[in-house]
């Protein structure tokens, strides 16, 4: 027999089990017959867990575009600025910006120190 959630199927011809019991206190299979004993299934526990694909939607996949575009922005060398670091001091650092939040709302400006590499980002 086979468990999947809290349902349970015939492992010889994959119909669905009743729910119950029969007065013999087995599951019988109404498709082939086969027989389960139903003290199987008395402490058991079911677990179920769905996996990050398992149910698709246009949020996540959104979510997927941001990190790429991060990812190859963050690769990108960006504009120069008279900006001091807050690591090191020196007034010059490269920045670029990305629109991370909804549309009405300001982008975040991600930095990069020219001398040190230090990086820091601040929401407008």
């Amino acid at each position: 027999m086979s468990i999947v959630g809290s349902l349970i199927f015939c492992t010889d011809c994959g119909n669905l089990l009743d729910s119950k019991p029969s007065a013999m206190k087995r599951f019988i299979c109404g498709q082939c017959g086969a027989q389960y004993p139903a003290n199987e299934f008395e402490n058991l526990t079911v677990i179920t867990k769905s996996s990050e694909t398992a149910f698709p939607s246009s949020l996540r996949l959104k979510k997927s575009v941001v990190k790429t575009s991060l990812e190859r922005e963050e690769q990108q060398e960006g504009a120069t600025i008279n900006e001091k670091c807050p690591q090191c001091g020196k007034n010059e650092m490269q920045y670029y910006s990305l629109q991370l939040r909804s549309a009405d709302e300001g982008a975040t400006i991600f930095y990069t120190c020219t001398d040190c590499g230090y990086k820091f980002s601040t929401n407008n």
